[in-house]
C-alpha cells in the first residue's frame, strides 16, 4: 500500500494516515470504540451532576452552611480546571490511550474517598482529587474520536458517544431519588452514590484498555509504521466486510503546530472564539444541572420532591442528544449552536417562572433537551479546531476554562436566586447564552464535514 509524504520542516510528515481514515467507510471497530468512549463520558456526567443532584442532602447530612455547600459544589470543577490542563498535555505528548487510563484510575479512587467522607472539608478534598481525574474526559473523548473517525461521519457518532454520556445524567437523579431516602447496609444512600461512580469508573478502566491509541497521533509523533499497522488493520476490516473503500484524496502539507500557535495569525480569532464559547456555555449547561435542587427548593418544594422534578427534568438529557444524531452533520455547527443557545434560553427563562409542579417538570425537561442538542454540537465543534499535534493540549486549556468557569458558578449564582428568586437567575443564564449565540455566529468557524489536520 503506497504512502503518500509531505516535507515539512525538514520532517517527512505521513500525509496518507489522515486521508486514508477520513476516506473509511463506519466499520464495527468505529462502532466499538464510540462506545466505549460513550460509556466513559457517562461516569464523566454522572460525576459532573453529583455534588449538584445531593447538594440538598449533604447540606443537611453535614450541617454546613452555604459557604460550605458553594466550596463543595465549586471544589470538582476546580479539579477538572487543573486536570483538563495537565491531562491534555499528557494526551499530546504521551498518547491519548495512556491519558484516557490516567484519567479514569484517579476519578475511580478518589471518588470512594468522597463515599467514606467524615466531614465536609474531606469531601471538599476528594471532590477536588476527583474532578483532577474526569477534568480531561470530554476534551481526550471529543479529540480521541476527532482523530479516528471518518470526516463526514465525525459529527454523527461523537453525538452517538454523547447521547450515552448524558443518560448518567437521569441516572444520578433517579439514583439519588431512589438511595437518598435508605441507608443499606447502614450506610447513608448519598455515599453509595460516589460508590456506584467509583466501580463504574474502574470498568470503563478496563475496558479502555483494549482500544486502539490514535493512528493520527502515531503519525504526528513519528510512530509511522504503528499507525500504517492501524489503518491497514481498519482498511481490512473494511475490505473482509465488503464496505467501499473509496481513494484516498491527496492530503496538503500540514505544517508543524506548537501550542503556542494558538495565538498566531492562523487562530487566535478561533481561540478567543473558543475560550468565550467556553466560560459562556457553562454558565447555561451547569447553571441548570449544578442548581436545579436549589432552584426547585427555593419555589417551596421540600428535597424529595425536588430531586424528583430534577430526575424527571434530566430526562432530557440524552433525548437532546438523540436529537441530534440526524441533524448534527446536516446542518452548519455554528448554526445549530446559535439556534439550540436560544433555545435553552427560552426554555430557561419559562422554567425560571414556572408556579406549579407540572410546568416544573415540563420547562425543565424541555431546557436539558435544548441544552443536549446544544452540548452534543458543541462538543462536535470544539473537536474540529485544532491541528493533531496539539489538539488535547489546546482543547484541554478551552475546556480548562469552562471547568474554572463551573466553579464559579454557585458564587456567582447562588447570591441571585437567595436575594431575587429564579426568574432573575434564569435571566442572568439568558444573558449569557444571547452572547455565546451572537458570537460564535458571527466570529465562528466554519468546520461541518472539513477534515480535521
Amino acid at each position: 500500500m503506497s504512502q503518500i509524504t509531505a516535507s515539512v520542516g525538514g520532517v517527512t510528515v505521513p500525509g496518507s494516515v489522515g486521508a486514508r481514515l477520513d476516506r473509511m467507510p463506519i466499520t464495527p471497530l468505529h462502532r466499538r470504540l464510540t462506545a466505549v468512549i460513550g460509556v466513559g463520558l457517562f461516569f464523566d456526567t454522572f460525576e459532573n451532576n453529583l455534588s449538584g443532584t445531593i447538594g440538598k442532602v449533604l447540606q443537611s447530612d453535614f450541617a454546613f452552611g452555604t459557604t460550605s455547600l458553594k466550596l463543595v459544589l465549586a471544589s470538582a470543577f476546580v479539579g477538572q480546571f487543573v486536570g483538563s490542563l495537565t491531562l491534555g498535555r499528557i494526551a499530546d505528548r504521551f498518547g491519548r490511550r495512556r491519558a484516557f487510563l490516567i484519567n479514569l484510575g484517579i476519578y475511580s479512587v478518589c471518588s470512594l474517598l468522597g463515599a467514606v467522607s467524615p466531614s465536609a472539608a474531606w469531601l471538599i478534598v476528594a471532590r477536588f482529587l476527583a474532578g483532577v481525574g474526569i477534568g480531561a474526559e470530554q476534551a481526550l473523548s471529543d479529540c480521541y474520536l476527532a482523530d479516528v473517525l471518518p470526516a463526514r461521519k465525525r459529527g454523527r457518532f461523537i453525538a452517538w458517544a454523547y447521547t450515552l454520556a448524558f443518560c448518567g445524567v437521569p441516572a444520578v437523579g433517579f439514583a439519588a431519588l431512589w438511595l437518598v431516602p435508605l441507608s443499606p447496609l447502614g450506610v447513608a444512600g448519598w455515599r453509595w452514590l460516589f460508590v456506584l461512580g467509583a466501580l463504574g469508573s474502574a470498568v470503563v478502566w478496563i475496558l479502555r484498555r483494549q482500544l486502539i491509541e490514535s493512528p493520527r497521533w502515531l503519525a504526528t509523533a513519528g510512530r509511522t509504521a504503528e499507525a500504517e499497522r492501524l489503518v491497514e488493520r481498519m482498511e481490512a476490516e473494511a475490505a473482509g466486510r465488503g464496505l467501499p473503500l473509496e481513494r484516498p484524496a491527496a492530503e496538503q502539507p500540514v505544517p508543524d503546530s506548537r501550542l503556542r500557535d494558538v495565538f498566531g495569525p492562523g487562530m487566535l480569532r478561533r481561540t478567543l472564539v473558543l475560550w468565550l464559547f467556553c466560560v459562556l456555555s457553562v454558565v447555561g449547561y451547569y447553571g441548570f444541572g449544578a442548581l436545579a435542587p436549589q432552584i426547585v427548593a427555593a419555589k417551596g418544594y421540600g428535597i424529595v420532591a425536588g430531586l424528583g422534578f430534577t430526575a424527571l427534568s434530566f430526562l432530557g438529557y440524552p433525548v437532546g442528544s438523540a436529537l441530534a444524531l440526524p441533524v448534527v452533520d446536516r446542518v452548519e455547527r455554528r448554526t445549530l449552536v446559535a439556534l439550540s443557545a436560544t433555545a435553552m434560553l427560552l426554555a430557561g427563562l419559562s422554567f425560571g417562572y414556572a408556579d406549579s409542579a407540572a410546568l416544573i417538570v415540563v420547562c425543565g425537561f424541555a431546557y436539558t433537551l435544548f441544552s443536549n442538542v446544544f452540548s452534543s454540537v458543541s462538543h462536535v465543534y470544539l473537536s474540529e479546531q485544532y491541528p493533531t499535534a496539539i489538539r488535547a493540549t489546546a482543547s484541554g486549556a478551552a475546556y480548562s476554562l469552562s471547568k474554572l468557569s463551573a466553579a464559579a458558578l454557585p458564587f456567582a449564582l447562588i447570591p441571585v436566586l437567595d436575594a431575587h428568586g429564579a426568574g432573575a437567575l434564569f435571566a442572568v443564564i439568558a444573558a449569557a447564552m444571547g452572547l455565546l449565540a451572537v458570537t460564535v455566529l458571527t466570529l465562528g468557524e466554519r468546520t461541518t464535514g472539513v477534515p480535521v489536520k
